[in-house]
């Protein structure tokens, strides 16, 4: 007999907006996802829809340090260039090329394949008390929509 496990993540939409659960989320548009002691960090579903077709991702380079609060790239959509800020501290270890390479993904799978880096952070603790929880961020979308 085959057993098999399937991890379920929950996902709420806010309007036509997901919001994933087991992800940290920062205001400034980014989540965060703790992976054996390291970070994946994205752009929200949220902001890759206000943005709309992402067409350049500006991402830095592997061993490069980002600094909460400090822009480490940017996305340029065929509307706008927006930065991208650092949700956390620390130093990059991964850098995923394909988004860079094919800004598309990133519009197509935010939470998934268009994921932008890995990082070791400095004080994840720390840095974890100024984001929100997946609950929190569902309230702080229901929010955005109201006023949008």
């Amino acid at each position: 007999m085959l057993l098999f496990l399937i991890e379920v993540k929950k996902l709420v939409k806010v309007d036509d907006y997901e919001v994933r659960e087991g992800l940290y989320y920062s205001k400034e548009w980014t989540w965060v996802k703790i992976e054996n002691g390291k970070v994946r960090i994205g752009i929200t579903d949220y902001a890759q829809r206000q943005l709309r077709e992402i067409v350049f991702a500006e991402l830095p380079s592997v061993g490069d340090e980002i600094v909460k609060g400090e822009p480490f790239g940017t996305v340029e959509s065929v509307k706008s260039v927006s930065d991208l800020v650092a949700p956390i501290s620390g130093k990059i270890e991964e850098v995923n090329e394909e988004a860079a390479n094919n800004p598309q993904i990133i519009n197509e799978d935010p939470y998934g394949e268009g994921w932008l880096i890995v990082v070791s952070p400095d004080n994840l603790d720390e840095d974890l008390k100024t984001l929100m929880s997946f609950e929190e961020s569902v309230e702080w979308h229901k929010e955005l929509v109201k006023e949008g």
